[in-house]
């Protein structure tokens, strides 16, 4: 991240977020290109600051789950393909002209170098739960406050403990909304941004995009109709890729119940309509081990997916 915003100062700025449970600083970043006064005319020779401009928000976040590294490799491919000259075959750049994109690759710093130096598939973050409790880390993905319970685990779908109040579980969702520091700090930087129309949660692995609800399978938002056709749309252009196909759908029917989850917060209290969760390759073979030389397709197909939920967006906001 360093590197690009040294590389292309005037795109990448980076963004401090806060602090992890362990104290390591959670570093996202803003990739915007200015509006030039050909661009926008109207402030050209006025005195004073320009206007603020009418672009969208788009905002990615890599693996909240320390194992899943394809997911922060693809967050870092997507940087670089929008920092890219327009001349390069994969570049995005042309979205900066609609568009602010916001990228944080590790929001689980702790949890991703723990998989470095550790435990490959350590899956939580790594926060002290208490002086008691003889296990670290929570689910950061069950941890944020939109139909937060402790109580996370749908057994009748999924063998999985019965028990997910147990702090050593996987899946264990802490005790209250945000008690984990990451989240919090993301959640409040989600709040300061303006006009956010997109947001894509990269995880892996299981190849699906997927849309609100995470916590119920039975309830379905509003805008449910515009979400499935803009990934039904996505899912067709990444497989014009590299022929991976994507399954789309509710995040609870293609996955499991799980309350507390990022992509119902982002729709439901961050008010981002276009939310999806994105699973990455592959569906099992090689599951959070995917092969090195598979990062690169993977950044490339995810790569049309991003473009073609931006440009879907542009399109049906510029016709409402």
């Amino acid at each position: 991240m360093r590197e690009l915003a040294d590389l292309h100062p005037d795109l990448v700025s980076l963004v401090a977020l806060g602090h992890s449970g362990e104290g390591k600083e959670l570093l996202g970043m803003k990739i915007s290109k200015a509006v030039s006064r050909e661009d926008n005319g109207s402030w050209c020779c006025r005195p004073g600051p320009p206007k603020a401009t009418s672009k969208m928000g788009f905002l990615i976040i890599g693996a909240q789950h320390a194992r899943e590294w394809v997911a922060t490799a693809t967050s870092l491919y997507l940087a670089h393909a929008l920092v890219a000259d327009s001349s390069e075959t994969h570049s995005l750049s042309v979205l900066l002209d609609s568009y602010d994109f916001y990228i944080i690759p590790a929001p689980n710093p702790d949890g991703y170098q723990y998989t470095w130096e550790h435990d490959r598939l350590w899956y939580k973050n790594r926060m002290v739960l208490g002086p008691d409790v003889k296990c670290v880390g929570l689910d950061m993905n069950r941890n944020w406050g939109y139909k937060w319970k402790p109580t996370s685990i749908d057994s009748s779908r999924m063998t999985k403990p019965r028990v997910p109040t147990d702090p050593c579980s996987h899946w264990y969702p802490g005790i209250r909304p945000f008690e984990a520091p990451e989240v919090n700090n993301i959640a409040n930087f989600v709040s300061t941004l303006p006009n956010v129309m997109a947001f894509v949660d990269l995880r892996a692995y299981g190849q699906m995009l997927s849309s609100p609800y995470s916590y119920s399978c039975k309830r379905i938002p509003k805008d449910a109709e515009d979400q499935l056709e803009a990934a039904l749309g996505a899912a067709n252009a990444l497989r014009q890729a590299h022929g991976t196909f994507f399954k789309t759908g509710s995040l609870c029917d293609m996955l499991y119940r799980a309350p507390g989850n990022i992509v119902d917060w982002m729709y439901a209290r961050a008010g981002i309509k276009y939310s999806y969760a994105a699973h990455l390759r592959d569906t099992g073979t090689y599951g959070f081990a995917l092969p090195p030389e598979w990062i690169r397709p993977v950044g490339e197909e995810t790569r049309n997916m991003i473009e073609y939920i931006a440009n879907f967006i542009v399109k049906n906001h510029s016709m409402g």
